[in-house]
């Protein structure tokens, strides 16, 4: 049996556990933090420009935020059955009418997807449907299915500006950093 923390998230029990340590220690130990590459699903969230690339058959997407790319297959190829487990999976997608529905498996474990510590898994299976609202407006609903930390599948639906002309800047994380001395 699962239990629910604020937020409304279905955690198994170990997670909800993990999580309730993360508030209560701060996230210290947050891979964002230590300039390590965020998921997708989180840089959804931070406030860093994202750039998609579309070409015929391969969805770029760029964030500005340590030159993390990934790349989302658009001819519909069918997802491996054992991929390399990497920060931003393997993702491939169709269009279905004017929603571009992405599927991302082969995940590295315990990938933070939020300030609190909630994770994915490497059991993970997302879903991603992206909708372009209107010149301006992008809605991306996120169905996370991860048996092995969620009792149950579970859905938040983004709502992102659109900025078609903004160019990305570098900003890497590390550079003259001074701080993480103080993270311990």
């Amino acid at each position: 049996m699962g239990v629910d923390l604020p937020g409304g998230l279905p955690y198994q029990p170990w997670l909800a556990a993990l999580v309730q340590e993360r508030i209560a220690n701060q996230a210290k130990d947050d891979p964002h933090i230590r300039c390590l590459p965020d998921l997708f699903l989180r840089a959804y969230g931070l406030p860093h420009f994202l750039k998609f690339v579309h070409t015929p058959n391969l969805l770029v997407m760029l964030n500005e935020m340590n030159g993390v790319y990934r790349q989302v297959f658009t001819d519909g190829r069918p997802l491996p059955d054992d991929p390399n487990p990497s920060w931003q999976g393997y993702s491939s997608a169709t269009w279905s009418g004017d929603t571009l529905v992405v599927d991302t498996i082969g995940f590295r474990d315990d990938l933070w997807i939020d300030w609190d510590g909630s994770m994915i898994t490497e059991s993970a299976k997302l879903r991603e449907r992206i909708r372009r609202q209107d010149f301006g407006n992008l809605e991306i609903e996120v169905t996370v299915d991860d048996p092995k930390a969620y009792t149950k599948p579970w859905t938040v639906t983004l709502r992102q500006r659109f900025a078609a002309d903004a160019e990305l800047i570098d900003e890497i994380c590390l550079e003259n950093e001074k701080d993480s001395q103080h993270l311990r």
